[in-house]
C-alpha cells in the first residue's frame, strides 16, 4: 500500500475513505489493495507455511495481513499511519488472530528489520528503491519476498543488457538475488486508484551470496550508468570520478607501503585498466554482471578503489 516515510508531510489530498471514516491520504500514496483474488493470488505465490514469520510493510487496513495470518505462526506489519495502526487492531482485536500478529510502528527504512522467513507487501511506492536493497543486505537470509511495486520500477528490476529499462537498479538487484515478475496488476483493483500501473515481484536472495564487495561495486556501477550510453572511457573521464579514484587510489598507497612516482596521473592509469581489460569502447547498456565483476577485478588489481 503505497504511502510515504516518516518525517516526510506530504499535502493532503481528497481520498476516498475506508469503512470506519479513515480518509486515505492519496498525496501520500495511499491506495489500498481491495480485489480478494488479487490477495489470495499473492498469498499463493508466497507459498506460505505454518512455521513461517512474514515481514509485511505498509499493511494498510489489513486485507493482505488478515489472510497471511491464517496461514502462519506470525506476521510483523510495519506501519507508518498510526490512523492504519488501529484500524489494523481492531480488525484482529478479540479474534485467535490477535497474538499471531505484531505491529511495528515508524519508518522502516531507519529501524533494523526483524528475523523473518519471507517478506509480503504491497509496498509503499516511495521507499521502493531502498527497501529493496535494504532487503536484500539483511543477514540472516530470508527464503523470498514477494511485493507490489509500480509497474516501470518493477520492469526495471527485471530488465537485460541491451534492453531500454536496463539500468543500475537492474544489474545491482540482479547480483544479489533472481528476480522474476509474477503478475500485473491494474489500477482498479485498488481504493483510491492510483495513476499508474502495479506488478507483483519474487526477489529470491541468492546464498551465498556473489564474492563480490558490494559497496565497491555499486561505487563502480553508479560511475558506468551514469552515462550508460556512452563508452566507460568517456564516462570514466569526468574530473570528479578521477579526483575520487586518485585520493583512494594515494590511500591504497599509503597503506601498503607503495611509491608514487612524480609524473603520476590517474586518468592514465584508469585508461589503462579500460584497455587491459578490453571494456574501454564498452557501454553500460549491454554489459552484464559477469563484465563488471571482471572490470571490478581490473581496477581492483590495480589498486584503484571505489569505496
Amino acid at each position: 500500500m503505497p504511502k510515504v516515510r516518516a518525517g516526510k508531510r506530504p499535502r493532503q489530498e481528497r481520498g476516498e475513505r475506508c469503512a470506519s471514516g479513515i480518509l486515505f491520504n492519496t498525496g501520500a500514496g495511499q491506495h489500498i489493495l481491495k480485489n480478494p483474488l488479487v490477495v489470495n493470488s499473492i498469498i499463493e505465490k508466497a507459498a506460505l507455511r505454518r512455521t513461517d514469520v512474514i515481514l509485511e510493510v505498509g499493511p494498510g487496513t489489513g486485507n493482505l495481513t488478515v489472510k497471511m495470518l491464517e496461514k502462519v505462526k506470525k506476521v510483523i506489519a510495519c506501519e507508518i499511519d498510526p490512523r492504519l495502526v488501529g484500524e489494523l487492531q481492531k480488525r484482529v482485536q478479540g479474534t485467535c488472530l490477535a497474538n499471531k500478529l505484531e505491529i511495528r510502528v515508524g519508518d522502516v527504512l531507519k529501524t533494523d528489520l526483524p528475523f523473518f522467513d519471507a517478506c509480503v507487501a504491497n509496498l509503499p511506492y516511495q521507499i521502493s528503491s531502498p527497501f529493496v536493497f535494504k532487503l536484500l543486505l539483511h543477514r540472516p537470509f530470508f527464503r523470498c519476498a514477494i511485493l507490489m511495486f509500480q509497474r516501470e520500477f518493477a520492469l526495471r528490476l527485471v530488465a537485460k543488457p541491451g534492453t531500454k529499462l536496463y539500468c543500475r537498479l537492474s544489474i545491482n538487484t540482479q547480483l544479489l538475488a533472481r528476480v522474476d515478475h509474477l503478475m500485473k496488476v491494474g489500477k482498479n483493483n485498488f481504493r483510491p486508484p492510483p495513476k499508474v500501473e502495479s506488478s507483483v515481484v519474487r526477489i529470491e536472495p541468492k546464498n551465498p551470496p556473489p564474492p563480490v564487495n558490494f559497496q565497491e561495486w555499486d561505487g563502480m556501477v553508479r560511475i558506468a550508468f551514469v552515462r550508460k550510453n556512452k563508452t566507460l572511457s568517456a564516462a570514466f573521464k569526468s574530473s570528479a570520478v578521477e579526483q575520487l579514484l586518485d585520493h583512494n587510489y594515494r590511500i591504497h598507497c599509503s597503506l601498503h607501503n607503495t611509491e608514487i612516482p612524480e609524473n603520476f596521473k590517474i586518468a592514465e592509469k584508469i585508461q589503462s585498466v579500460l584497455e587491459n581489460t578490453g571494456y574501454s569502447e564498452k557501454r553500460a547498456r549491454s554489459m552484464d554482471i559477469d563484465d563488471f565483476i571482471s572490470l571490478l577485478h581490473g581496477f581492483n588489481s590495480e589498486g584503484i578503489h571505489f569505496s
